[in-house]
């Protein structure tokens, strides 16, 4: 039997303090336009490939900032204590679910944006690629893969 080889995404912070494997698809990539997402990147979103925390593999300690987002939900962001880089997001809308920072990922390649959530806060400099799809506010949707 030929059995399918998952990918394997590894990536860390900017001093290596932190690192982590992520293994298989992500459920989803997207670009986030809220206004903490804004703040906290320093520029006009954040990306993120979001995977099954059970997909996740992640050593040395990161720090968390919680916040309630506009939609009442905690945020959770992980960044590293020693350089500062952000890692990782959770939202306990999405339980089970990790959203990785794109930017930290050794290759991100190979990982393409799907969608644009919170569009209607897009600065009009920052501009997508015109096959994502875009959502005025964060869609209703649940991933259905990778949760425990």
């Amino acid at each position: 039997m030929n059995k399918a080889i998952e990918p394997v995404h590894t990536g860390g912070c900017h001093c290596g303090a932190v690192r982590y494997k992520a293994e298989g698809k992500p459920v989803v990539v997207a670009h986030c336009h809220c206004e903490d997402c804004q703040r906290m990147s320093g520029s006009g979103h954040s990306t993120g490939a979001m995977y099954g925390t059970k997909n996740i593999e992640v050593t040395g300690k990161a720090k968390e900032y919680r916040l309630i987002s506009e939609n009442g939900n905690e945020v959770i962001k992980s960044f590293c204590p020693n350089c500062g880089s952000s890692l990782f997001g959770r939202n306990s809308g999405m339980q089970g679910f990790v959203t990785i920072s794109l930017g930290t990922l050794d290759d991100s390649s190979s990982l393409v944006p799907e969608v644009s959530v919170f569009d209607r806060n897009r600065k009009p400099w920052d501009f997508m690629g015109e096959s994502i799809i875009v959502f005025e506010t964060q869609p209703g949707w649940k991933p259905e893969d990778g949760a425990e």
